[in-house]
């Protein structure tokens, strides 16, 4: 049997070799999860023909970067990134903001099984918890959505401002408390977690927290109207939607003002903004970018796989 050797917050440890183990992990770099058990097998058919007994953790990563690279220098790349991010001695925390749409809670989703993130939470869910400490007469605009909050304003607007984005503004400023104590939680936990949502928007949140080398923020967008559309009757066809279409497409134009302010946001606050037409490319995208600030050499510890 081949025992892998690892380290966790000082203390060494030794594991049974597992091709499953492995296998999961270059999944993770978007290998094919087929493709990925047969190299799995490929790299302790390597180590039985060395008689490799123990090998060290970081000894096996080489090695199985070294073979990567004569199979697919891509998949080599992207496993030698999430390797990195998980070494880091710091909790990741990944925020992902948008209009109502553009794709959240998806790519949300995607980026969280791509790099082992196990916490995830939308910040409507943090709204709803909201809605149940604080009244509906105290913070009325929480209450709506945030391109309807706008009819929940106590005091009507001057009829020279916007009052959907003055609206949307105060439904966000509220919601971002609740946003900046989950944050607040996870680092002091060291939790690592993405929060997706369309409260998340570049300048609402402290800048102690979002200037954080582990905290990064993306703003996703869909320039084209019609595939904005698009994503509303692919989302409400699904069988446990409950949110009606007619709802969302009576207030599109509301939703696309929220989306350009998001823009005017991240550009203001020098924030990516990806646009998220192909989910491959946006995931690609926010990870390239998560690695420029997180998972140097200084931001990495012990070995924590």
């Amino acid at each position: 049997m081949i025992m892998v050797e690892g380290e966790v917050t000082g203390k060494r440890y030794r594991e049974p070799f597992s091709k499953g183990v492995l296998a999961r992990s270059l999944t993770r770099a978007e290998m094919d999860p087929n493709k990925a058990y047969t190299f799995a097998s490929k790299i302790e058919a390597h180590l039985r023909e060395e008689g490799i007994g123990v090998i060290n953790l970081n000894d096996l990563i080489v090695i199985v970067r070294e073979k990567l690279r004569e199979e697919d220098e891509e998949i080599a790349e992207k496993y030698g990134m999430w390797k990195r991010i998980r070494k880091c001695k710091e909790p990741l925390i990944i925020l992902i903001g948008g209009a109502s749409g553009v794709g959240t809670s998806s790519i949300a989703f995607e980026v969280a099984n791509r790099l082992g993130i196990r916490n995830m939470i939308s910040t409507d869910m943090i709204r709803e918890v909201m809605r149940k400490i604080v009244s509906k007469e105290l913070l009325p605009t929480i209450y709506e959505s945030s391109y309807t909050a706008y009819r929940s304003l106590r005091i009507p607007p001057p009829p020279e401002l916007d009052e959907i984005l003055i609206g949307f503004r105060d439904h966000v400023d509220t919601v971002s408390i609740g946003v900046e104590a989950v944050i607040e939680r996870a680092l002091k936990e060291g939790i690592s977690i993405v929060i997706e949502g369309v409260h998340i928007v570049p300048g609402f949140i402290r800048d102690d927290l979002v200037n954080r080398n582990n905290v990064t923020m993306f703003v996703l967008t869909l320039h084209d109207e019609d595939v904005h559309k698009g994503r509303f009757y692919s989302r409400c066809r699904q069988m446990w939607a409950r949110r009606p279409l007619k709802r969302y497409m009576n207030y599109f134009g509301a939703i696309r003002r929220t989306h350009k302010y998001f823009e005017s946001q991240a550009n203001k606050h020098h924030i990516p903004v990806i646009e998220n037409i192909d989910v491959t490319t946006t995931i690609d995208s926010i990870i390239e970018d998560i690695t420029k600030t997180y998972g140097s050499e200084e931001d990495v510890g012990k070995d924590k796989s």
